[in-house]
């Protein structure tokens, strides 16, 4: 097994009475990408500073590509970083911004000039040199943020938050190009978001933060398909969540009705909840008797472009609503509008159960 690139064993940090960090530990394959994702104050920003040296852990050790680092001040470890704010010098031309980590460590005039004109023509800007940051935009001053990171070639590069200042289009754009250019020349990365779309469209793997610990680390399908913890399932992406009790046979009480399970090595009377995705349950019209075909009113309809979230209430009392993806062509077709009934299908293996 490859050695990991990065390994953070033990990672603790208080500030006064609130513990930021509880014992983090993980490791960073090399030419990685991996997204540190969860609500504000879980921990990830914090642990992104410790590991550029901006923050002080108060125990544990972070080795990077066999060196130990743990108490190395910043200006001694290998890495680059953007953050949100861009933080480029407004009174240096784009060149001189690009150039800068090269000039501090004395590198040759030619050999700057060449690496500068590189990566501009790398991120799309080659003819930017002599303008100022203001004269660019929000996504354009990013792009140089992250020129200025990757000149002195590190071995890691950090990104804290680098696309929560754009609007939406541009965010979609650039999370692309990061993606690409990050691939493309296989620096080692770890980039902070509380955004989910971003966290599953860029990361090979993402650690799952919540209150200074890892709830999950897995590729995003896997974090998305197979949570493992009911924080991790309600945090990416959307769920419903069903109060039920285990009966024999592999089948469960929701209510007034029975579900089927995929698994029957649960213990008889016990009180579960059962988390399902939008996207998993069937909506039918016609009667059809799959499996878990349960009969339902529709209560809303949101639209959202290309398609529907539809709440619908089961035929049960005192159990929560579901909420359903339906392409909105699907939606016109059946002309789905509240009160209209309908029967949905929860397929027993999309149903899970969390501890």
């Amino acid at each position: 097994m490859n050695t990991p690139y990065l390994q953070l064993n033990g990672i603790r940090k208080s500030f006064g009475r609130f513990e930021a960090l509880k014992g983090i530990a993980l490791e960073v394959a090399r030419g990685e990408l991996m997204v540190f994702l969860g609500p504000s104050g879980c921990g990830k920003t914090t642990l992104l500073r410790i590991v550029a040296g901006l923050e002080t852990q108060d125990a544990g050790t972070i080795v990077q590509d066999g060196r130990d680092i743990s108490r190395l001040p910043a200006v001694d470890r290998d890495y680059g970083i953007v953050f949100q704010s861009y933080a480029l010098f407004p009174n240096l031309t784009i060149d001189s911004n690009v150039a800068y980590g090269l000039v501090n460590r004395r590198d040759r005039r030619e050999s700057i000039k060449g690496r500068v004109r590189e990566l501009l023509t790398l991120i799309g800007l080659p003819d930017s040199g002599l303008k100022y940051p203001s004269q660019l935009s929000g996504g354009q001053q990013q792009r140089i943020a992250l020129a200025r990171a990757l000149a002195p070639a590190p071995g890691l590069l950090l990104l804290d938050e680098p696309l929560s200042a754009l609007d939406a289009l541009e965010r979609v754009r650039l999370r692309g190009e990061i993606r690409a250019l990050q691939q493309r020349l296989g620096v080692t990365t770890i980039m902070v978001t509380h955004d989910q779309e971003e966290a599953l469209s860029m990361a090979d793997r993402i650690v799952v933060m919540n209150q200074g610990r890892i709830e999950q680390i897995g590729t995003p399908r896997e974090i998305y398909e197979l949570p493992t913890t009911p924080f991790t399932a309600d945090f990416v992406g959307k769920v419903n969540v069903l109060p039920a009790i285990v009966e024999q046979g592999g089948v469960c009480r929701v209510g007034t009705m029975s579900l089927v399970l995929g698994r029957s090595d649960l213990i008889s009377g016990t009180a579960v909840k059962l988390y399902l995705r939008p996207e998993d349950i069937a909506l039918s019209m016609n009667g059809a008797k799959a499996t878990n075909t349960l009969p339902a009113t529709v209560a809303k309809v949101e639209f959202l472009g290309a398609f529907c979230m539809v709440g619908v209430a089961l035929d049960t009392p005192g159990v929560p609503p579901l909420v359903l993806n339906v392409p909105r062509h699907a939606v016109a077709e059946a002309q789905l509008r509240p009160g209209t009934a309908v029967s949905v299908c929860l397929p027993p293996a999309a149903l899970r159960i969390l501890s």
